[in-house]
């Protein structure tokens, strides 16, 4: 029988970066004009893997988002791995708006890409859903490679990584 290959297909981003990216915004914001005397802030909770934006009104929470954002692609952190909540109402006349990340494939983006390596018809190009990541083998490395390249191809809303290619 032939080696079998594979690789695992996950998503997450990198929780350092994201520090980063949350210490420069809270720097920006402290020095520019429209946020002066403001309470616009970034509350990272590391453990819950989400991130708190606070401000003053709906137009400057939309600027403190489009501004973290900003910090957050020049860190190399995917925005597509942000979910963003709805702006709400918090007290103090402020408004509330949780963003989290995610850190891990869900159900039906495992789904998805199952599908979408199953509707290819990639020959002997196998997928299985573990837990939260994909694991596709196949015998041949260039299947794996058309597979990958199929997928990076797709978007099925979060940033794919690829890893443990043996």
């Amino acid at each position: 029988m032939a080696q079998q290959s594979s690789f695992d297909v996950t998503t997450g981003v990198d929780l350092q970066e994201v520090d980063n990216a949350v210490n420069q915004a809270q720097k920006e914001i402290a020095q520019r004009y429209d946020f002066k005397g403001s309470k616009a802030e970034i509350d990272f909770r590391r453990a819950d893997n989400v991130l708190m934006l606070t401000a003053d009104d709906d137009f400057k929470m939309r600027a403190l988002f489009d501004v973290l954002q900003g910090k957050l692609i020049k860190r190399g952190v995917s925005v597509k791995n942000l979910d963003s909540g709805a702006v709400t109402p918090a007290a103090g006349d402020t408004v509330r708006r949780e963003v989290k990340l995610k850190m891990a494939l869900d159900g039906e983006t495992s789904k998805k890409i199952v599908a979408t390596l199953k509707e290819a018809k990639l020959k002997k190009v196998q997928s299985s859903i573990q837990g939260d990541q994909v694991r596709v083998t196949s015998a041949s490395k260039d299947d794996l490679q058309t597979a990958m390249a199929l997928l990076r191809a797709q978007d099925f809303g979060v940033e794919l990584k690829f890893g443990n290619y043996r």
